[in-house]
């Protein structure tokens, strides 16, 4: 059992409309080949006074703000109160959480954004996962698949788990601070609270509360 990468470990489930769907999973990149079904799935049950169906397989909260240059395809779920900024390009398999920013040209792909996650200026985010309050800095990018395009193998000081799955972005903890300029490298997994130095290309699992300044230099915050 590889340490501080479980979905319980990483993530208060009650802050996103994807509760269900991770509770069934014990490894957060187990639920990125489900979000595109469980999105269709839910999506006819979300309330019509607070969400509206803008085409097939759209959900988005009457109370979201979308600029009108964003460019969105199903299936996806916009939370309430959050907004997509101008040039924002959603890619389909999205759930974005209530109160999250996406912002000025940011692309998202088969993710599930947590309440209160920003994502808000040049970032890329696909088979991803960001907790509560995750925030990503300006130009910062998760990485989902290999040079050589083999499958994915998460890896921890105490083990690796072979995932099976060629598409693996990152999973960001609850509170988690990204630097501008960072690349989350394939199946990085960083734990709640954590903070990342700005320019920093991230492997394996990072521990909660800690701060990455550099390969081999982690240090735990006080």
């Amino acid at each position: 059992m590889l340490k501080y990468a479980t979905i319980k470990e990483l993530f208060n489930l009650d802050e996103t409309l994807a509760k269900p769907l991770l509770e069934s999973r014990t490894w957060p990149w187990e639920v990125l080949p489900l979000i595109h079904d469980y999105i269709l799935q839910i999506g006819p049950t979300l309330p019509s006074e607070e969400y509206e169906q803008r085409e097939e397989g759209v959900w988005i909260a009457r109370s979201a703000k979308i600029w009108p240059t964003v460019s969105i395809t199903g299936p996806c779920i916009v939370g309430k109160e959050a907004e997509l900024r101008q040039c924002a390009f959603i890619r389909g398999n999205a759930i974005i959480g209530e109160h999250a920013v996406v912002g000025n040209s940011t692309e998202l792909k088969n993710v599930i954004l947590f309440n209160f996650v920003e994502a808000p200026h040049y970032n890329y985010v696909g088979d991803s996962i960001l907790g509560f309050h995750a925030h990503m800095g300006a130009g910062s990018i998760t990485s989902n698949i290999k040079s050589d395009r083999k499958n994915i193998v998460i890896k921890g000081e105490d083990g690796t788990i072979e995932t099976g799955m060629r598409k693996i972005g990152a999973m960001l903890g609850d509170w988690t601070e990204i630097g501008c300029g960072s690349v989350l490298n394939p199946g990085s997994v960083i734990g709640a609270h954590t903070n990342v130095y700005p320019l920093s290309s991230i492997r394996g699992i990072i521990p909660p509360n800690s701060i990455y300044k550099r390969e081999g230099e982690i240090v735990p915050k006080r």
